[in-house]
Protein backbone atom coordinates (compact mmCIF):
# COMPACT_ATOMS: atom_id res chain seq x y z
CA UNK A 1 0.00 0.00 0.00
CA UNK A 2 2.41 2.06 0.56
CA UNK A 3 4.35 1.98 -2.81
CA UNK A 4 2.56 4.36 -4.81
CA UNK A 5 2.74 6.77 -1.89
CA UNK A 6 7.25 6.50 -2.48
CA UNK A 7 6.86 6.92 -5.79
CA UNK A 8 5.13 9.95 -5.62
CA UNK A 9 7.47 11.28 -2.97
CA UNK A 10 10.28 10.56 -5.24
CA UNK A 11 8.94 12.20 -8.44
CA UNK A 12 7.84 15.30 -6.09
CA UNK A 13 11.59 15.43 -4.96
CA UNK A 14 13.22 14.95 -8.39
CA UNK A 15 10.32 17.68 -9.89
CA UNK A 16 11.06 20.17 -6.97
CA UNK A 17 14.97 20.03 -8.14
CA UNK A 18 15.79 20.05 -3.98
CA UNK A 19 18.62 17.08 -4.40
CA UNK A 20 20.44 20.03 -5.56
CA UNK A 21 20.25 21.39 -1.65
CA UNK A 22 23.59 20.39 0.49
CA UNK A 23 21.48 17.48 2.13
CA UNK A 24 21.15 13.42 1.85
CA UNK A 25 17.56 13.05 0.68
CA UNK A 26 15.88 9.27 0.79
CA UNK A 27 12.32 8.62 0.26
CA UNK A 28 11.51 5.60 2.71
CA UNK A 29 8.48 3.34 3.23
CA UNK A 30 6.90 5.06 6.68
CA UNK A 31 3.81 2.66 8.11
CA UNK A 32 0.75 2.86 5.26
CA UNK A 33 2.91 6.00 3.10
CA UNK A 34 6.35 7.42 2.62
CA UNK A 35 8.49 9.92 4.40
CA UNK A 36 11.23 11.81 2.93
CA UNK A 37 14.20 12.30 5.13
CA UNK A 38 17.40 14.80 5.87
CA UNK A 39 20.17 13.29 6.57
CA UNK A 40 18.72 10.89 8.43
CA UNK A 41 15.84 13.14 9.93
CA UNK A 42 12.39 12.95 8.47
CA UNK A 43 11.11 16.51 7.06
CA UNK A 44 8.01 15.22 4.60
CA UNK A 45 5.41 12.48 4.23
CA UNK A 46 2.99 11.27 1.69
CA UNK A 47 0.14 9.06 3.01
CA UNK A 48 -3.42 8.61 3.04
CA UNK A 49 -4.06 11.78 5.03
CA UNK A 50 -2.56 14.39 2.54
CA UNK A 51 0.99 15.47 1.39
CA UNK A 52 2.68 17.27 4.61
CA UNK A 53 5.93 18.86 5.80
CA UNK A 54 7.54 20.35 8.71
CA UNK A 55 7.73 23.48 8.81
CA UNK A 56 8.86 26.24 11.46
CA UNK A 57 6.38 27.29 14.18
CA UNK A 58 5.87 31.18 12.11
CA UNK A 59 5.45 29.55 8.95
CA UNK A 60 3.04 26.07 10.33
CA UNK A 61 1.21 28.64 12.53
CA UNK A 62 0.57 31.31 9.32
CA UNK A 63 -0.79 28.00 7.29
CA UNK A 64 -3.44 26.60 9.48
CA UNK A 65 -4.67 30.33 10.33
CA UNK A 66 -5.36 30.72 6.43
CA UNK A 67 -6.11 27.24 5.56
CA UNK A 68 -3.77 26.43 3.76
CA UNK A 69 -2.76 23.54 5.89
CA UNK A 70 -4.15 21.19 8.63
CA UNK A 71 -2.58 19.43 11.43
CA UNK A 72 -0.98 16.48 10.99
CA UNK A 73 -2.90 13.05 12.33
CA UNK A 74 -2.34 10.00 10.26
CA UNK A 75 -5.70 8.27 12.32
CA UNK A 76 -8.85 9.55 14.25
CA UNK A 77 -8.08 10.24 17.85
CA UNK A 78 -4.39 9.94 16.78
CA UNK A 79 -1.61 12.16 18.10
CA UNK A 80 -1.15 15.14 16.24
CA UNK A 81 1.98 15.31 14.95
CA UNK A 82 3.01 18.81 15.87
CA UNK A 83 5.07 20.39 13.64
CA UNK A 84 3.40 19.31 10.37
CA UNK A 85 1.28 20.56 8.45
CA UNK A 86 -0.92 18.72 5.43
CA UNK A 87 -1.17 20.86 2.60
CA UNK A 88 -4.54 21.52 1.54
CA UNK A 89 -5.81 20.08 -1.82
CA UNK A 90 -5.08 24.11 -3.32
CA UNK A 91 -2.02 24.10 -2.39
CA UNK A 92 -0.92 20.91 -2.94
CA UNK A 93 -2.11 21.46 -6.57
CA UNK A 94 -0.20 24.56 -6.89
CA UNK A 95 3.55 22.68 -7.56
CA UNK A 96 5.78 26.25 -7.07
CA UNK A 97 4.09 26.27 -3.91
CA UNK A 98 4.64 22.62 -2.76
CA UNK A 99 8.29 22.79 -4.33
CA UNK A 100 8.44 26.19 -1.85
CA UNK A 101 7.23 24.25 1.17
CA UNK A 102 9.32 21.40 0.34
CA UNK A 103 12.65 23.26 0.33
CA UNK A 104 11.61 25.11 3.48
CA UNK A 105 11.19 22.04 4.91
CA UNK A 106 14.54 20.41 4.02
CA UNK A 107 16.46 23.54 5.51
CA UNK A 108 14.11 23.71 8.37
CA UNK A 109 14.83 20.45 9.38
CA UNK A 110 18.91 20.55 8.46
CA UNK A 111 19.36 24.37 10.62
CA UNK A 112 17.21 22.46 13.61
CA UNK A 113 19.24 19.09 13.49
CA UNK A 114 16.27 17.28 14.40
Amino acid sequence: MAEPYVAQLTALVEDAGVASLPADLECRHCFAGAALYSDGKICASWSPVGLAVKLPPDSREAMLADGRGRPLRYFPGGKIKKEYVILSEEVAAESVAVHQLLEASIRYVAAKGA
